[in-house]
């Protein structure tokens, strides 16, 4: 693989870029520091040069057919925003200590997720605001941080899926070895980073993409967000060439972990290889022998993503399942609208997905009047599914951006929590939701005014699908708003104020971790059973030892007769109540025991764990 946009070598810096439709192609430097460079047209479309009087932190445009001046599709750093002049960046001068870890990476098994948006997860905004909360994560049990796109994008504040220079890393979070620093000292700590990357579109401000070819779109597909990426058509192997090109580059200049693939339904291709294929083959070619991982968003569930490239699959880690954050909203909530319509928060449905995985895997769903999701069979492992009670979209999906705790009892988020960290498959938890953050996460976009105005009106568009929300469309917050922005800054003060629901998520996870059970993240070696529509029994199957982890969504529930298999224990042992909810510690009223002595009474809203023991004699 070529490298693209300026890079350094011995004896120069070297410029490389794509622009069949352009006849010339000029490097122009800030402050003249030398005559303007014009590159080399290639057969191919390609424009190449190199000079010996320019270095790192010198900032150029490429002016294209004498005319006016660009920034380069491929910049390594905008210290002005995308509009400005691009810096030339030489990674060497960043000096890493984490040669331990290239050699070895990581793997999905035994992974806990943690979604976070660099300018609000601290009150710095920035990267260093992340690195002096890694001993606290470390603590707390994560394993792999998950930062939300990081490509440049225009104005003070963004999500980060408006991108325009892929390769840049937003100037608003701090410079490029700030990065760096921040992935060094999480490997310092054991703990991975994956970025997330939009592959589906790109942003409409700061995009210069087509002054170099129209051909980086396609005409054929559509997005909800802009144009759809020319992986199929005509000149799409350059194309390809610069997103495959972009994956590996977080992976080899800034040492990432893996990546997460935004929105991957939207990213059409018809090719015999498809390009999340190619990205996935050439990118772990890239860090070898490093392991990275690969985590996919797929609205429409299709397995085969999650399948190896030698079986036809894109050799993607993971996938986001969408239909466990459906179901337990819908527990949470009380609300099944819009999205949530096909689920009904029942007993069986966790179960079912702690076995199966996707609930949806072929039949028809209404929401879509279309049937949904793909089988999957015996060769998907449960650390495949992606579950998680919260993300970025879903909290913001709402009218005032507020999280699950806000709106329910914490009797029920503790129940849901339990089963989602203790569940065969991986955990994310999204940034602050282990404290029961107060703070809401809004959507914000700091544009200009008229696309400002269009990002408000779609997004009251996309809304109205929530009857709840229709009728109050007058109150969803403006993304250009800087509340918005400073508004979702989390607190960590409620660290210790929500020190009971904090310390909660800590103990679960030390459990996932530390149990010789649990942490096998086995969903061959569990089976469930339902005691209720409301409440449920999931058996976690060892060689000499199982656990039970009891379940009630509902009120208090007397299971009395037990004519139930699942709940008897192994020959000459019994069950021991070794962890509950309504641990005082935890915010809860006192542990009545759901088993004790030989009959089953279940209090309601709550989740215990118990034990196989030897039966006293």
């Amino acid at each position: 693989m070529n490298n693209l946009g300026s890079w350094s070598t011995e004896g120069g810096i070297n410029f490389r870029i794509w622009a069949p439709q352009c006849k010339s192609i000029e490097v122009m430097v800030e402050g003249g520091k030398i005559a303007p460079l014009a590159l080399k047209h290639q057969k191919d479309g390609y424009f190449m040069g190199k000079t010996s009087e320019l270095a790192s932190g010198d900032l150029y445009k490429f002016r294209v057919d004498g005319q006016s001046s660009f920034p380069d599709p491929c910049s390594r750093f905008q210290p002005q925003g995308p509009h400005g002049p691009s810096q030339i960046v030489d990674p060497a001068f960043f000096k890493w200590q984490d040669e331990k870890w290239q050699k070895n990476g990581l793997q999905m098994h035994g992974q806990v997720i943690y979604e976070l948006h660099v300018g609000t997860f601290s009150r710095e905004g920035n990267y260093q605001g992340i690195v002096a909360e890694l001993k606290e994560l470390k603590e707390l049990g994560i394993t792999v941080i998950e930062i939300m796109p990081l490509a440049e994008f225009p104005g003070r504040w963004n999500w980060g899926y408006d991108g325009v220079l892929l390769f840049a890393p937003a100037h608003v979070y701090g410079t490029p070895d700030e990065l760096r620093h921040l992935i060094n000292e999480a490997h310092k700590l054991d703990i991975a980073v994956i970025l997330d990357v939009v592959y589906n579109h790109l942003g409409p401000d700061g995009n210069y993409l087509k002054v170099f070819s129209k051909d980086y779109f396609a005409d054929q597909y559509t997005t909800d967000w802009g144009e759809a990426l020319n992986f199929d058509g005509h000149n799409a192997g350059p194309v390809r060439e610069f997103f495959i090109t972009n994956a590996c580059y977080w992976i080899k200049e800034f040492h990432f972990d893996g990546l997460r693939l935004d929105a991957t339904q939207n990213i059409y291709d018809k090719s015999r290889i498809h390009i999340l294929a190619e990205i996935t083959k050439a990118t772990r070619e890239a860090a070898a022998p490093k392991k990275i991982i690969f985590v996919a968003e797929n609205e429409s569930q299709h397995i085969h993503l999650v399948q190896p490239l030698d079986k036809g699959g894109y050799g993607i880690d993971g996938i986001w399942n969408d239909d466990f954050h459906h179901s337990a909203n819908v527990v949470l909530k009380g609300r099944r609208e819009a999205y949530y319509t096909d689920y009904l928060g029942h007993a069986q449905e966790f179960i079912s997905m702690l076995k199966s995985g996707f609930l949806y895997q072929g039949q028809f769903y209404s929401w879509q009047n279309q049937m949904r999701g793909t089988y999957v069979g015996d060769d998907i492992a449960a650390s495949q599914f992606i579950v998680f009670l919260e993300n970025h979209d879903q909290v913001a999906n709402s009218l005032d951006g507020r999280r699950v705790p806000y709106h329910l009892d914490s009797g029920l988020f503790r129940a849901m929590t339990t089963l989602l960290l203790l569940s065969p498959q991986t955990p994310m938890l999204f940034m602050g939701e282990e404290f029961a953050a107060s703070s809401p996460f809004y959507f914000f976009a700091d544009h200009k005014e008229d696309l400002a105005k269009a990002v408000l009106q779609g997004r009251k568009e996309f809304l109205s699908q929530f009857p709840s929300i229709r009728s109050a469309q007058g109150s969803i917050p403006d993304p250009k708003d800087e509340r918005a922005f400073t508004m979702s800054k989390l607190n960590f003060v409620e660290r210790k104020s929500h020190k009971e629901i904090y310390q909660m998520h800590k103990d679960l996870l030390k459990m996932r971790r530390e149990d010789e059970i649990f942490s096998k993240q086995d969903r061959f070696k569990l089976d469930g059973a339902v005691l209720s529509d409301d409440a449920f029994v999931i058996r976690y199957k060892g060689e000499d030892s199982d656990r039970l982890v009891v379940i009630n969504l509902g009120k208090d529930l007397d299971f009395s007769p037990c004519p139930l298999p699942l709940l008897a224990p192994l020959t000459k042992t019994t069950w021991e109540c070794v962890w509950s909810t309504d641990d005082v510690r935890y915010g809860g009223r006192g542990i009545t025991k759901a088993f004790e002595g030989n009959c089953w009474y279940i209090p309601g809203r709550g989740a215990q764990v118990f034990t196989s023991i030897p039966q006293k004699s």
